[in-house]
Order: C-alpha cells, then structure tokens, then sequence
C-alpha cells in the first residue's frame, strides 16, 4: 500500500473493500494505477478492479451505479464507453473530492493486463495471485507506423481549422497531438510506458519546455508557429524508431500549407 494514501483514500479502499466482501458475488477486490506503478499522491484517483463471479455478471453490471452510491458520498458517475471501455464505472465522491474507477470483470479477464495489479481482497487469494502470475502484463504502447499513420492526418486537420480561422478548434487539436502523439514519444525516448502526457514536467524538464512551445495564445500566428513546433519535434522524435513506410510529401506540404505567402 502506498506510504502516501491520505486518510480520505484509506477510508474509501476501506469502504470499497467491506462492500466486496459482503458481496457474494464479488470474488476480488484490486487496485491498478497509481497505486501500483508509483506517483500517488493526494490530487490521485483511485483505480479499483472487482472480479465478478461469472453467473452474476450481467446482474451486477446492471446495479454498478447502486454498488458506487453505497460506497457513499456518489456525486456522479458514468460509463466509459468513450474510452472503450464499457465495464468501467467512472465516479466523482465527496466532500472532499475524490476520483474513483470501479471496472467490474470476470477472472477470465484477468489473463491479459496492462499493469500486475495489488490484491486488496480476495475469496480465494492463492488462485487470484495465480491468474495474476500467470498473465500477459504489457502496457499498450503504439508502433512507429501507428504514430506515422496518424500524425500528418491529425496535423493538417488542425491546420485546416487554423485556416478557416476556428482558432479554439485548431488549438484543441493540438492538445490531442500532445496527448496521443508528442507525449508517448517522449516517454519512448525515456524508456517508459507511453502514458499520453502524464508527468513529464517532473520526468523531463528540457522535454517539457519544447512540448510547451506547442502550446500556443489565442492568436493565429501564434498557433501556426505552434504547428510549424509540432512538425518539427515529431520529425525528431520519430527518427529514434523510424516507420517501415514514412508518409509520402510529408512533411514539406504540410509546411507550404502553414505557409502559404511564404
């Protein structure tokens, strides 16, 4: 257990723990995140996975919204289809505010992960721990022809929408570049999980002020020159694990798009 849970995330692994286990149908109670992987501290959520028996699982699924609101303090709660991933109940809690993940799953699942998680609780923990040791644990990193594929299509649209003038829309696009792109190369460059954009001012500090040239002011030149940035530091970063096939007329069109007086 991390040394830095404060008392308000101990009081919730409690409750969650205590409502698993009076909970029949509930075998497991885990935890992922950062929990496991390190960083936690007291802004962090909690990320909870609950192993279901397999007869119960539509039952349960059904009344996810019921489990989180007798955890207590629900304030509210969704499913998270938009990050495919239907079984996970997103919730916000409080006073004080806490951010709780509850991803109801069969043992079965159990067999590909992405991180090994803790066992909080277990019916039978020698099996849990088996079906832990026995798993493919790999974090979902993308290829360099996964990034190739992508960069210059998620590039011109937003730089499209800098042309039409929609200079909120064209700044947006750039965030989801940082997010999906820049960030989880800079953490290939470093030898980590590509977690989107997640601590890199504390990981990487001269990495963090060349992302922050991609953050541009609510101005057209401004945002220009953040794309012309963002070309640039792709193209560095993609040379460390080049793509078997690089985009033909990249990244020259793109430039003379951004440029068109030039």
């Amino acid at each position: 257990m991390p040394s830095t849970l404060t008392s308000c995330h101990l009081e919730f692994v409690e409750r969650v723990r205590n409502r698993v286990e009076n909970d029949r149908r509930l075998t497991a109670l885990l935890a992922g995140g950062s929990y496991v992987h390190g960083g936690f501290d007291e802004h962090s959520d909690l990320d909870f996975v609950i192993v279901v028996e397999d007869e119960s699982y539509r039952e349960v699924l059904a009344s996810r919204h019921a489990f989180a609101k007798s955890i207590g303090n629900l304030l509210a709660a969704f499913t998270g289809e938009h990050v495919g991933e239907p079984r996970l109940l997103i919730c916000l809690h409080g006073p004080p505010l806490i951010h709780i993940d509850l991803k109801f799953v069969l043992q079965s699942d159990l067999g590909r992960l992405v991180e090994r998680p803790a066992v909080l609780f277990a019916r039978d923990a020698r099996e849990i721990e088996a079906c832990l040791d026995d798993a493919s644990v790999e974090w979902p990193n993308a290829s360099p022809d996964w990034f190739e594929q992508r960069a210059w299509v998620w590039l011109h649209y937003g730089a499209a929408k800098l042309a039409r003038g929609e200079l909120f829309e064209a700044m947006g696009m750039l965030g989801f570049f940082r997010e999906q792109v820049l960030g989880p190369m800079l953490h290939r460059r470093s030898g980590r999980p590509q977690r989107g954009v997640r601590r890199i001012e504390a990981q990487d500090a001269s990495s963090a002020e060349r992302l922050a040239g991609t953050v541009p002011v609510v101005d057209a030149t401004s945002v220009r020159n953040a794309y012309l940035v963002a070309i640039d530091m792709y193209l560095d970063l993609r040379a460390d694990d080049p793509p078997l096939r690089l985009t033909e007329c990249m990244p020259e069109v793109l430039r003379e798009y951004l440029n068109p007086d030039s």
